[in-house]
């Protein structure tokens, strides 16, 4: 039976949740509050994106659209009211009040914990399924006690940022049952899943999904949890099975350098081992400027506070030697810090305004 419990308050019934408490932290209020509407019987939530698929702006959300998201991952894991569930997200965002829909649908336990780095580090009862981001992941693996705990969780599904191939290979080294989500706001979580393994991640559409390319080959997907409406991404895939597809990147960071086309985070992936071995945990990406004879030159921006005079080029040469000559960048910038979203994604545009 569902009851939400965060340290010792236990939530169950509609009449739990309307108890006004001062002892509890603002997002743990945001969860009481969002989980008292749900039960009253609320029917529309409103919810800022993250801008996925256009420019940030506050949509609505319906209790079907949110249901349907719940039993569609339902479906594909084979969850029921045994499942126990973590949220560790924030609750003021989608991804945070989905997992407090998702054990309200299941009829399933949930603790709620502090959206810090390591949710895991103070925890004793083990979840069978969580979401974190990928900073948290990494957190936790850091810790010894935590990444055991990680071990032993059933369902891990990482969302809100793709995972870094170095990432990756740490969730498979140590036999951790893990997907990276794809979906926004406007699809209310997560509409496929790629289960974290090795090769190249096939990311798998849930139950009920339909979906198609536009001209530029961007993903537009449809379904109950769409309201039923169309939503056109700009994020470019190439279909492998008839359920399946691999991601590219975003259409709009797509650059065209002398005619040929580079999709910045897939270079960004086969570049990453160099990277982070000259500039270890920095944040980077590949963008495009303006350049006379190609149009657009290939560049790299990294997150670093190290001066260092020698470091770009000598990375700049290593990059060469396993790049062709179109992914190795012309110019790398280093900046001290990136401009960042409200959770945390970093604003390309705004950072290389920076430059």
């Amino acid at each position: 039976m569902f009851h939400l419990t965060f340290g010792k308050h236990i939530f169950q019934t509609k009449e739990d949740f309307e108890l006004e408490s001062d002892d509890i932290p603002d997002f743990a209020k945001a969860a009481v509050q969002f989980c008292k509407e749900w039960l009253s019987g609320k029917d529309n939530f409103v919810q800022q994106t993250s801008g996925s698929t256009g420019t940030p702006k506050k949509i609505e959300i319906s209790r079907s659209q949110m249901i349907a998201s719940a039993t569609s991952t339902q479906a594909f894991f084979k969850t029921n009211e045994n499942t126990n569930l973590l949220c560790c997200l924030d609750p003021n965002y989608i991804a945070g009040k989905m997992m407090l829909v998702r054990a309200m649908v299941w009829n399933s336990k949930i603790q709620l914990t502090e959206p810090k780095s390591n949710p895991l580090l103070e925890l004793k009862d083990i979840p069978d399924f969580v979401a974190m981001v990928p900073l948290q992941v990494e957190a936790c693996l850091q810790d010894k006690s935590s990444a055991e705990k990680l071990q032993k969780v059933k369902q891990l599904i990482i969302g809100g940022a793709p995972i870094s191939s170095g990432l990756k290979n740490q969730l498979i080294a140590q036999g951790i049952q893990a997907y990276q989500t794809y979906g926004m706001t406007e699809t209310v979580s997560h509409i496929a899943l790629a289960k974290i393994q090795p090769g190249e991640l096939s990311y798998k559409m849930l139950p009920g999904v339909e979906f198609g390319m536009d001209a530029r080959k961007a993903l537009w997907v449809k379904s109950a949890a769409s309201n039923n409406e169309m939503v056109q991404t700009n994020d470019l895939v190439e279909f492998i099975e008839n359920d399946s597809f691999r991601w590219l990147g975003r259409a709009d960071f797509v650059i065209n350098s002398g005619g040929v086309k580079l999709h910045p985070e897939l270079l960004e992936a086969k570049a990453e081992r160099i990277i982070v071995s000259y500039y270890p945990n920095s944040a980077f990406f590949f963008f495009g400027m303006k350049d006379e004879k190609l149009g657009e030159k290939l560049c790299l921006a990294i997150e670093s506070t190290d001066n260092s005079i020698e470091k770009p080029s000598k990375l700049q040469k290593a990059l060469t030697e396993v790049m062709n000559k179109f992914e190795a960048p012309k110019n790398t910038f280093i900046i001290p810090s990136f401009s960042r979203t409200s959770t945390g994604k970093i604003n390309r545009p705004k950072t290389i305004q920076l430059l």
